[in-house]
């Protein structure tokens, strides 16, 4: 097989036996593999982009995802047993420890 050393070379190139041969030295079936070369052929992998275009994209989360009432990162020191007691109550501890404390002010058992 011809080796493609150009873009040139891989719009010309029979990607049904470039498939067969990286499947025969791979040693298996390489799914989506027929489809990567066929996007490769269409200059999918080499696309352009302007620095507009890398500007305008959006960065961080997607739009509605963020609370309006975002949560605030603290510190607090606790016991160590009091702390193992809550993280061995499993995934979400955080989120736990936050209801528990959030019904204490609701109740006003946290009020100065």
């Amino acid at each position: 097989m011809k080796t493609i050393k150009s873009y040139k070379d891989l719009q010309v190139a029979d990607l049904d036996k470039m498939a067969l041969a990286a499947e025969a030295d791979a040693g298996q079936a390489l799914p989506g593999l027929r489809e990567s070369l066929a996007e490769a052929r269409a200059g999918v992998f080499a696309e352009v982009h302007t620095p507009e275009q890398i500007a305008a994209r959006k960065r961080g989360r997607p739009a509605g995802s963020v609370k309006a009432e975002t949560k605030v990162s603290t510190t607090l020191r606790v016991d160590a047993d009091v702390l193992s007691a809550i993280k061995a109550s499993g995934k979400g501890w955080q989120t736990r420890v936050n209801d528990v404390l959030r019904d204490a002010v609701r109740r006003g058992k946290l009020a100065a």
